[in-house]
Formats: structure tokens, sequence, C-alpha cells
């Protein structure tokens, strides 16, 4: 059972649950949304059923299927409503009748942070923390995570509604990965843009937590970027075998990403321009926490052959970057493509990442469409000068990001100066 919670009232609580129940039975398994809210119940009231039966039916000897509602909009989804404030109801009785290895069931918390919410916190395995990009709701979010850290629940994750982008303050929490952004509808369980959103934060959470809904904040199985913001709104970074496009203008600080990407395991840094010495002073140069990567400069001549020869003796566990990969763009089309087939299936086989920085110069090689096609993510990295003349802020989004067959909405990430410890092996 998930908790969607948050301390805000109006910050969305109800219709995300609704519409992550109704996501997750697009999804092929049943589910049932259930209101907590004795008080304020309005779960009946978006999800288009009667107020009656509700939860505290369950406490009776009455079948789970003649107290759950269908949902007008999809078939294997129930909508559950809550008793009257008059009636005082068992939650987690009532909760454990509807437990079931084939059903999910996301439960509506009250708003506040009062012993109406600890209740069906305390009863849920995982809570989705729900915010707006308002200060008072991201405050009041904050409660929220607070008060499930204090009860021990595990928090899978936040959503943030109604809004073009995800706040800093939202995307700086620890150990709360983003699972999503809902925009602003005027009917969010029926418009296209809100249903693909719940969607996708229904895919996410269906592949990233235990069939429990008790996965931890960071998933063991991923592998870490090295960049902290970026790692936690994946849920603890890349799936194994992803190849990565990282699109850049040169004069951004995409170099000092890759850089980083070096501090966390075993790395060979493949260079189309710079000599090996030359990328291993650019990397004693960073500030920041960098490991000790293979360095090698592919030739002009057989780049291509060269870097084919080198990956396919990728260790276990690794990562691969090719810094630029324009000059191995700028070859045939048919050779460049066997090339990104043969490193795809060399990073799947061998469990590892591969970084190809893709740099957007005067011109941009032909194949670069085969590469960022190719690609189960696409990180932008681009330079912003503030009309006040301050200094340059530089952001990654994540424009593309193919997990499981899911795609996530475009990620906005601010650099900063958080890095994990340098890894103390080499590739």
């Amino acid at each position: 059972m998930i908790a969607i919670a948050g301390a805000k009232g109006g910050c969305g609580k109800t219709v995300t649950t609704i519409g992550l129940a109704e996501a997750v039975g697009r999804r092929g398994t049943t589910s049932i949304a259930i209101d907590a809210d004795c008080q304020l119940p309005n779960l009946h009231v978006a999800g288009g059923v009667d107020r009656t039966p509700t939860l505290a039916a369950l406490e009776s000897d009455a079948a789970v299927e003649s107290v759950v509602q269908p949902s007008p909009r999809t078939s294997n989804v129930g909508l559950l409503s809550a008793p009257e404030s008059s009636n005082r109801v068992n939650f987690e009785a009532a909760l454990d009748r509807l437990e079931s290895d084939t059903v999910r069931t996301f439960v509506d918390c009250p708003s506040g942070a009062g012993i109406d919410v600890v209740e069906p916190l305390s009863a849920a395995e995982g809570v989705i923390v729900v915010t707006t990009d308002s200060e008072r709701s991201i405050s009041a979010a904050e409660t929220t995570i607070e008060m499930a850290r204090r009860l021990e629940v595990p928090i899978l994750g936040t959503v943030v509604n109604r809004c073009e982008s995800v706040p800093q303050t939202v995307r700086s929490w620890t150990d709360v990965p983003v699972l999503g952004r809902v925009p602003d509808g005027t009917a969010p369980l029926t418009d296209e843009a809100t249903r693909a959103a719940y969607d996708e934060i229904a895919a996410t959470i269906t592949t990233r937590t235990a069939v429990d809904g008790s996965a931890p904040p960071y998933d063991d199985d991923l592998l870490r970027t090295g960049y902290d913001p970026l790692d936690r709104a994946f849920g603890g970074g890349l799936e194994p075998g992803s190849m990565v496009a990282v699109v850049a203008a040169p004069a951004s600080r995409s170099e000092r990403f890759l850089s980083e990407t070096t501090a966390v395991r075993g790395t060979l840094y493949l260079s189309t321009e710079r000599s090996a010495a030359n990328v291993q002073r650019a990397l004693e140069s960073v500030p920041t926490a960098t490991g000790d990567p293979t360095v090698r400069r592919l030739s002009d001549e057989n780049g291509l052959a060269e870097a084919r020869s080198m990956a396919d003796k990728l260790p276990a566990s690794s990562t691969l970057v090719v810094d630029p990969v324009n000059a191995l763009e700028r070859d045939g089309r048919d050779e460049y493509v066997s090339f990104l087939d043969d490193l795809k299936e060399q990073l799947v086989e061998t469990g590892s990442i591969g970084l190809l920085h893709c740099l957007n110069g005067h011109t941009i090689p032909s194949n670069r469409t085969v590469t960022t096609h190719a690609a189960d993510a696409v990180f932008e990295i681009t330079a912003v000068t503030p009309e006040t003349g301050a200094t340059v802020e530089h952001y990654l989004s994540v424009p593309k990001y193919r997990a499981d067959g899911a795609t996530t909405e475009a990620i906005e990430l601010e650099f900063g100066e958080e890095r994990v410890s340098p890894a103390t092996d080499g590739f």
C-alpha cells in the first residue's frame, strides 16, 4: 500500500491518488484508490462516484467487491470513499482486507500533520509526497517528509503538481527522488498531458519499487553517475547497460561533468581530440572529486575501429567515455550504426554505462541524430547568463530517458558542488 501525502491542502493529493491508481490500472494491474480523509473527503467527488459505501464497510463482513466502486474511466480500478467523520475506523484492520499480491492500493492521506494523518501513513509500506511549486506547499511537503522519517515509512519520492518545472528546493531534497511533474490541466484525470505524466510516474514506481512498495530511496541495482542531484532524480542512477548522449556547446561545463563521472567507478576515457596527457592534466585541475581513469587517444584515421576494439575489452560495472564522439559520427552511417549496436550490446553484457560527448559546434555531424536516437538517455547541458550580468549558470536537462520501456519527463538540474568521494580503483 502506498500513501499519497502532503501537509498542504490543495496540493493535488486526491487527484494524484486517483491518477496513479488509474495509470497503474492502464498498465494491467488491478488497483484501488482509497480516501482516508474523514474530515474533508473528496475522492468520491474527484473520481465521479457515489459517497457510499465507505471504508467503514470493510470492518463488517461485506465483500470487498461490493464496497469498492469501479472507476468511470478505467475498468480494473476501484475507488473507495472515506467514512463519515462520526465513524471511528480501524484503518489498519480495514486496509488489511484489501491486501493482495495482485492489487496495488493508493491511500489519499488527510492534509496537515496531526494524528489523523499518522494512522494511514503508519499503515503504508511507502509514501509519495505531493507538492506544488509554491513556498507554502514545499514547506508543508518537508513537514510530511520529516513525519514519514519519524514513523520510519520509506519515502518513495515526490510528485510535483501544476508547474512548468521542478523547483530547485525540491530537487535538492536528500533521498527523495523526483518521480515526475504533472502539468496543470482543466480535467487532470482525462487530459492527455496529465494522463501521460501519471503513466510515466506509474512506470517509474512499478520498475523502481518492490511489489510491496518498500524499495529504498536509492536502488542499489542502478549505477550512479557521480552527480548526486541527477542520481536522486533517477532513484539512484542509471540502468546498467545505458548509453547516454551528453549534448552540449563547446563553452559549456560538459567536460567537467564528464570528469566528475569518473569518480564513482573504473572508467575508460577515449579522447578523439586531446592527448592522453592533456586529458589527465584536465582531470587533475578539476576542483571536485574525479577518479583515475584509463585514458586513450583515438587516431584520426582509424578512430571508429580503435573505439570498437577498446570497448570490446570493457570490464564489468565500468564507465566508458567518448570525448567527443563527433569524429566517430563523421564516419559512414552504416559503419557508425554498427558500432553503436555493438557498443550497446557490450554495455548490457558488462553492466556498464557509456557516455558519448556530443559537441554542438558550428557544424553538427550528419550522424548526430543516429546517436541521440540510439541513446537510452540524452543529457543536454546549457549555460544561462542572468540579465544582471552575474556568474553564468549551468544546467543539465534530460529530455529523453528510456528505462524498462518508460521515458521520463524532462528534468532540469542546476550544477552544484556536492560530489561523491573519488573511486579508489582505476579501469
